[in-house]
């Protein structure tokens, strides 16, 4: 323990030596700041990562459902043997019945196309959390919906309006069925769901579609995201109905894996840009033994072993990268928690928004911090800072007494 005492010391008294040359402090304080650049930077982009994919998991996929069990034609034969290996199924939260259908909304002489889905007003659904709870009461009457905030405003409706949608048969060629449906609210989720959705009650989607009775598709909440594709050939597989089977990850997957492949980047970035900052390491190390042969000479005729010198070296190098860690680590857990602050203010001087809301489903940038991440980038700069000392402190090692003595 002693010996890494001695090394440590040496090593600080070396780092912060009066005689060293200016341009010596400037390589090694570039070193330093360019781990801490790195670090704060990677911390503040893989938490903006995060934050993405939380939203995705915790808002956007609320409305998709995560396995879907679609009827082919009609309506479904026997939903109640969905609902009951649903709920048998370790890995089904909820299931919730549903109607989806296409209808044109006419306005004047406008045709807009919208996706209308029947849910059931007296179940959980989490379009609820948008609208006022006396929205989504008024949603158990006949004929009428909810519109996206959106696409009412295209239209130039308001609530207690009323709406003409024309739907298509769903058999044979007979003409389109025309209904009226009153606007009782509206929801703000965000993106393009507010300009091609509306809401009704099952009810009325059956009178939209011409079901007498039953459901088109049943929809499943899991509780572990990643094993739709699995639930839904489990269940798939033991239903007597020929049903379309469907998932989160086939429609939406594309958001999730561009995530995580932004994620892989960002950690092969982080490496090569900390090992770029790790060679100003090399070369201040370099340079410092060159400038201290003399000072090397003599802890040498001290008694100090080549195998100490080493270790003096490699304790000057992790000290460089363990000051860049720290400040780096800092700085971009600062930034972290004070990006979506700076990024507002930034949008109110410029007015303009850097997530439009007609286009995503959020309208400002999510940050999560992770502790895991941070570990990471940290253990790598060290490593790094590490791996950096080896060469410079081998060379030192095979420096010749006499000759640094007398140069």
């Amino acid at each position: 323990m002693a010996r890494w005492q001695l090394a440590w010391l040496l090593a600080r008294r070396f780092r912060r030596g009066r005689e060293r040359s200016r341009f010596l402090s400037f390589i090694s304080a570039s070193s330093t700041f360019g781990i801490a650049l790195g670090c704060m930077v990677f911390i503040t982009g893989l938490s903006v990562m995060n934050g993405f994919g939380q939203v995705l998991e915790e808002r956007f996929l609320k409305l998709i459902p995560h396995v879907e069990f679609r009827a082919v034609e009609g309506a479904l034969q026997h939903p109640q043997t969905i609902f009951q290996l649903a709920e048998q199924h370790p890995q089904v939260r909820s299931a919730r019945a549903a109607i989806r259908t296409q209808a044109l909304v006419q306005q004047g002489r406008e045709f807009v196309g919208v996706e209308v889905v029947g849910v059931d007003p007296a179940a959980d659904h989490a379009i609820s959390a948008y609208v006022t709870p006396q929205v989504w009461q008024q949603l158990q009457q006949p004929n009428t919906l909810i519109l996206g905030q959106g696409l009412a405003q295209r239209l130039g409706v308001n609530a207690g309006e009323n709406l003409r949608l024309v739907v298509a048969a769903e058999r044979g060629f007979q003409a389109p069925q025309r209904i009226s449906l009153e606007v009782v609210g509206q929801f703000d989720f965000g993106g393009q769901v507010d300009h091609q959705r509306a809401y009704v009650s099952l009810d009325t989607a059956r009178k939209l579609t011409g079901l007498a009775q039953g459901i088109t598709a049943v929809e499943l909440e899991l509780t572990d995201l990643f094993a739709a594709e699995q639930v839904a050939n489990d269940i798939g597989y033991q239903l007597r109905d020929y049903v379309y089977l469907d998932h989160w990850m086939r429609a939406q997957g594309h958001l999730y894996r561009d995530i995580q492949m932004v994620r892989m980047v960002m950690y092969l970035v982080l490496i090569l840009v900390l090992a770029v900052a790790c060679f100003n390491i090399v070369s201040t190390l370099i340079m410092t033994v060159q400038e201290k042969r003399r000072h090397i000479g003599i802890l040498r005729t001290m008694g100090l072993r080549a195998s100490g010198l080493v270790r003096v070296f490699v304790m000057q190098g992790i000290q460089n990268g363990l000051v860049g860690v720290t400040f780096g680590v800092l700085a971009g857990i600062a930034l972290s928690w004070s990006l979506p602050g700076l990024l507002a203010m930034l949008e109110q001087l410029t007015g303009s928004s850097l997530l439009a809301s007609d286009v995503y489903f959020i309208d400002h940038i999510p940050v999560l911090m992770q502790a895991r991440d941070i570990i990471i980038v940290a253990v790598v700069a060290l490593l790094l800072s590490l791996l950096a000392t080896l060469y410079p402190a081998w060379q030192a090692s095979r420096i010749q007494v006499v000759a640094a003595i007398s140069s």
